[in-house]
């Protein structure tokens, strides 16, 4: 166990590991159960899930990492892109020895937990997908300005740019333009939750592992969509949509010829471990429960 800066979760433990050439930081609670690794978006780190995990670890062990260059991560020189992010996913669960895990992922992570689960199959029980979208399968629009797309999208793929842009500004930007705009439950992010995310976005060299993910998913589409083509995907699968409803599940349909279960939270924004933590983990434990008799039900889908 490592000491960690970050407040308190009730049952947590902060831990660091040596994978893929850099080292990540990542929390675990529960002792017992199926394994469940969360993997966050952006403007995040593994503290977005801070008050899922509790209600997780009463039945599983639950891992929430910060991806390589990101949070409490190193910001070395590594190519912080879905590449490595999920090479770095497969080495953390072979060191840990608590694999196959349900594998649970949102936003800009789509395409590194998408990856993992069709790269190393043995890794993977199950994959969540949560208000995300992949590369190839028409994420790529969020780019294009011009069509309703989003101006962060170019600004964290160019080299540079966000450290201009968001370095002393990061709390201001989360709270005034990012989660008002992004989040629909009154009050869910609160003081604690963006001193936590901008002591970690301040730190140095901190955009450059999400400056990798996003730089990374504008021009790996194709890759993507051969991985999809290639069927090695091979575990149920469950979309979580909220404000983006059906966004995430036409996605996972179209990549996916595994069963695809759908949960929309309605009147939840992009960011449902923060706003509706309970409903979330509600939905997980019902679909990792499905998994589970599927496997031991002769004869079933």
């Amino acid at each position: 166990m490592t000491q960690s800066l970050s407040p308190a979760v009730p049952g947590a433990e902060h831990h660091t590991a040596a994978v893929a050439g850099t080292e990540i930081h990542y929390v675990t609670a529960g002792t017992s159960g199926e394994p469940i690794l969360l993997v966050h978006g952006f403007p995040e780190t593994w503290w977005a899930f801070h008050k899922l995990l509790p209600l997780l670890a009463t039945e599983h062990r639950v891992i929430a990492v910060d991806l390589p260059g990101i949070g409490d991560s190193a910001a070395d020189d590594s190519d912080f892109g879905s590449v490595l992010a999920a090479r770095a996913l497969h080495e953390l669960i072979a060191q840990l020895g608590w694999g196959p895990v349900h594998l649970t992922g949102q936003d800009i992570a789509g395409n590194t937990v998408f990856r993992l689960a069709a790269t190393y199959p043995d890794d993977v029980l199950s994959l969540t997908a949560i208000e995300t979208g992949l590369s190839g399968f028409g994420w790529e629009r969020f780019a294009d300005v011009a069509h309703g797309g989003a101006w962060h999208v170019g600004a964290l793929a160019t080299p540079g740019i966000a450290e201009f842009v968001f370095t002393g500004r990061f709390r201001e930007y989360a709270a005034r333009l990012w989660y008002p705009h992004l989040t629909l439950v009154p009050d869910a992010v609160t003081d604690t939750d963006l001193d936590e995310f901008t002591r970690t976005y301040e730190r140095p060299d901190a955009w450059r592992g999400i400056h990798g993910l996003y730089a990374s998913a504008l021009t790996e589409g194709d890759d993507i969509k051969a991985l999809a083509e290639s069927n090695s995907l091979r575990v149920p699968v469950l979309a979580v949509g909220a404000m983006s409803h059906p966004s995430t599940a036409e996605t996972m349909r179209r990549a996916v010829s595994t069963d695809v279960t759908v949960v929309h939270l309605e009147s939840v924004g992009h960011h449902p471990a923060l706003e509706a933590p309970e409903a979330l983990a509600s939905a997980l434990e019902a679909f990792i429960a499905g998994v589970g008799s599927s496997k031991s039900t002769p004869g079933s889908t």
